[in-house]
């Protein structure tokens, strides 16, 4: 043999044997670990949680990176078509390498396409991430390409490995998976794509920017087009169809959801903790590690109502965006001169904000003076506004744009089946691009005002008053300090009546007959944590208390007495459907079904002929309704917590910063400014017959009920008061006019005067 040729043998066989070694020592691990079968078939790569509404659809989800599972029957035969044809013709004909392909890449140096196949392109999304820049690094990758793609094809079917593949792919707009991609480009589930949708998103795999169809349709179009050349080139379509197909234009309905967007912004919020919280009770089985909520594919089964939530959400813009002109019209608000005295408010918030950071880091002795300066000067920006975008560009100051966005009213609304606790809609706030604060959960506090009432008088009729009797307005005496919070000019009055006008003396009366420390505690047994300071003033609702714990504590009156627990998570699961946490409702007994009955009875009061009738003579809401109205010190909380036989819903109203405040009690109180989204979100529900809340149902009298009856009247033990300074919330709706069509018999020989207005008249101070 000659010389040249056996030197060419040498060469050729140490090639292969050097190839050998190599591949065996990717396949043995000898080059480093290697994954494992299990591995392979379950990759470690983060995969979203979801949020799902009680109706089964996804309303959010929690990731690192946002990626979704599908199984291959879940996928259409149109997207596999459309990969094969465009990335791996002879996918179901190759095990893992295709060497056709490998040699016209080398021969024609990659610019008829690449030689890897969709099964090696599987192993680089799973285990490398990163292509290397390096020529030999990357030929070094290739080779464990090459391995791992031959050991995917020995142990999983095409299926797997295709199905595999479209789970873990990166689509446009930072989505990975073809289901997640098809519900954000096309609203629909992977399984319902069109010849032409899957070619869409096919044809983004070339170029997640370049080929996004959201922000260049004309490329996306040119791509799905060649998509659809390459699957009549390989027998997919006839000619016809995919003349067809072409022919179309590109149709989204983009609905991406992130953390701003989508249902229930505020809500997914709050879920988030709280989801973590019950993660770190749990370990995954046959491990100590928890579940991580953001890499796990968890499920989060929840209790919100997709339709109520939406309907609650168009009650809070509806109301807030007419209340907000108001609010802006209001002496000194409108060119912010109200802010004069308070910008040290301003210059905190100043500080906080990114642009400080930023103009921070450039000069570390920037110093207050130089920080205004720059902040006083206008730049283009974009700020919250009440319209269709909720955005307007505009030119502002910095320093105005501080005072602009903290000017505007802030809302809370909850609603909730009195009976099992489910919430059904929460709304946190009026906007959460720029407003990621929540008003409903049980952090959040506001003065109560006279939503506490009810809680004073429930107590009361529990322990022996008679809702018959009859109250004193005048001021009260605790340990020789006269309290006079307003309403002494009405004399004695029932308890219907001192209720319904929410009469402040009244409550005084009552809390100093039942004790102030057993309100207190009855406060807390009915679902209120927050602190409730033993003074006299507690009755008038100077303490500060969540939305979320005051719906708690109303519960017991339409639900007969049992006090229910909001909760508004059904169950989590695992990504494979198991089941790892459930949830149940919550119940009590806290009063009786006779003296809810009656709490029910006074609260219609309030709605039929007091502070909250507005409900019925503006808004026209004739179904069996209770509730009551509250406003704090300045108008600075406006409350509204209401009930029909079948749902709970509560809203508050007000500032962020409390000295921002309607200076008009008309227009400031709970009935004008919180009232309206009640009534707005009631009026929706009851009109859409695919929400069983019906305006006929009535509240369930319990047997042998009567109004009057006291079963014991020696029981009600009267605490020693403590004494205190008083800070009285005065109710600025006390005295209301009423104008119904028929004098109303208040029990006490009096009339409302009727003057077709609500405007309030102030207590005695």
């Amino acid at each position: 043999m000659k010389k040249s040729v056996r030197l060419l043998w040498t060469v050729f066989l140490s090639v292969v044997g050097l190839f050998l070694i190599i591949t065996s020592g990717f396949w043995f691990g000898w080059w480093g670990d290697m994954p494992s079968m299990y591995e392979l078939e379950n990759p470690s790569s983060a995969v979203s949680s979801e949020i799902l509404a009680n109706d089964g659809s996804v309303m959010g989800r929690y990731f690192v990176q946002d990626r979704s599972t599908s199984k291959y029957a879940e996928i259409s035969q149109n997207v596999f078509n459309a990969l094969i044809a465009t990335e791996d013709a002879r996918f179901n004909d190759h095990s893992g390498i295709d060497g056709i392909a490998v040699m016209r890449a080398i021969v024609l140096l990659g610019h008829e396409g690449g030689g890897s196949t969709i099964t090696q392109q599987l192993a680089f999304n799973l285990f490398n991430g990163e292509r290397a820049q390096n020529k030999m690094l990357r030929a070094w990758q290739k080779l464990k390409e090459w391995v791992l793609a031959v050991k995917l094809e020995r142990n999983l079917t095409k299926h797997e490995i295709i199905t595999l593949y479209l789970n873990t792919v990166p689509f446009p707009d930072n989505i990975y998976g073809i289901k997640n991609a098809s519900m954000t480009f096309f609203n629909k589930t992977p399984d319902k794509l069109t010849v032409d949708e899957a070619a869409v998103l096919i044809g983004t795999l070339k170029g997640n920017t370049i080929y996004n169809p959201r922000l260049h349709p004309e490329r996306s179009l040119s791509r799905r087009n060649t998509v659809i050349d390459q699957m009549l080139k390989y027998r997919f379509l006839s000619q016809a169809e995919a003349t067809q197909y072409k022919a179309k234009p590109i149709v989204l309905d983009y609905h991406k959801l992130d953390y701003h967007e989508g249902m229930a912004p505020y809500f997914r919020q709050v879920l988030e903790q709280q989801v973590k919280k019950v993660l770190k009770t749990l370990h995954k089985p046959g491990s100590n590690a928890p579940y991580d909520l953001y890499r796990d594919g968890l499920k989060i089964y929840t209790t919100i109502d997709p339709l109520m939530q939406k309907y609650a959400e168009q009650a809070v813009e509806q109301q807030m965006a007419d209340l907000q002109k108001q609010f802006m019209a209001q002496h000194n608000y409108g060119n912010y001169a109200i802010w004069k005295n308070h910008m040290d408010v301003v210059k905190a918030a100043m500080k906080q904000s990114d642009r400080y950071q930023m103009m921070k880091e450039e000069n570390e002795d920037l110093s207050d003076e130089q920080a205004l300066k720059e902040f006083s000067k206008p730049v283009k920006m974009r700020v919250f506004a009440w319209n269709r975008k909720h955005y307007v560009d505009t030119v502002m100051s910095p320093l105005d744009s501080i005072m602009y966005i903290r000017s505007f009213l802030q809302a809370g609304f909850m609603a909730m089946d009195p009976f099992t606790g489910e919430v059904k809609a929460w709304v946190g706030g009026i906007d959460h691009d720029y407003y990621q604060f929540d008003h409903v959960n049980e952090g959040t506090k506001r003065q109560v005002g006279s939503t506490i009432k009810p809680l004073l008088y429930c107590l009361a009729v529990d322990n022996g008053i008679s809702p018959c009797g009859m109250l004193s307005t005048s001021g009260q005496v605790f340990n020789g300090k006269v309290y006079n919070a307003g309403g002494s000019k009405f004399g004695e009055v029932t308890m219907k009546k001192a209720l319904a006008l929410s009469i402040n003396n009244a409550a005084l009366y009552l809390i100093k007959q039942v004790g102030i420390p057993a309100f207190v505690d009855f406060v807390h047994k009915s679902g209120v944590n927050s602190d409730i300071p033993p003074y006299p003033s507690a009755a008038l609702g100077v303490s500060s208390v969540s939305l979320f714990e005051m719906l708690h504590a109303y519960t017991m009156f339409p639900a007969g007495g049992m006090s229910t627990e909001p909760y508004f998570i059904s169950r989590i699961e695992d990504k494979n459907g198991i089941v790892i946490k459930s949830f149940a409702p919550k119940q009590k007994e806290i009063i009786s079904a006779n003296t809810a009955f009656k709490m029910v009875k006074l609260m219609r009061g309030v709605v039929d002929y007091g502070t909250g009738k507005r409900l019925r003579y503006r808004y026209g809401i004739q179904a069996d309704i209770a509730g009551k109205t509250g406003t704090t010190n300045n108008q600075a909380d406006a409350w509204f917590i209401g009930y029909s036989p079948q749902i709970l819903a509560g809203a508050w109203v007000g500032a962020d910063d409390m000295f921002l405040h309607f200076e008009s009690e008309y227009l400031g109180q709970g009935a004008a400014a919180a009232l309206p989204i009640w009534a707005l979100f009631y009026k929706k529900i009851a009109a859409d017959r695919n929400l069983d809340i019906r305006s006929d149902a009535h509240f369930e009298q319990p047997k042998n009920f009567d109004d009057c009856d006291v079963t014991d009247p020696n029981s009600l033990l009267r605490a020693d008061l403590n004494d205190g300074s008083v800070n009285a919330a005065d109710e600025d709706e006390n005295n209301v006019n009423n104008d119904a069509t028929s004098p109303v018999d208040w029990g006490d020989g009096t009339q409302p005067a009727q003057t077709g207005h609500d405007k309030p008249g102030g207590n005695e101070q």
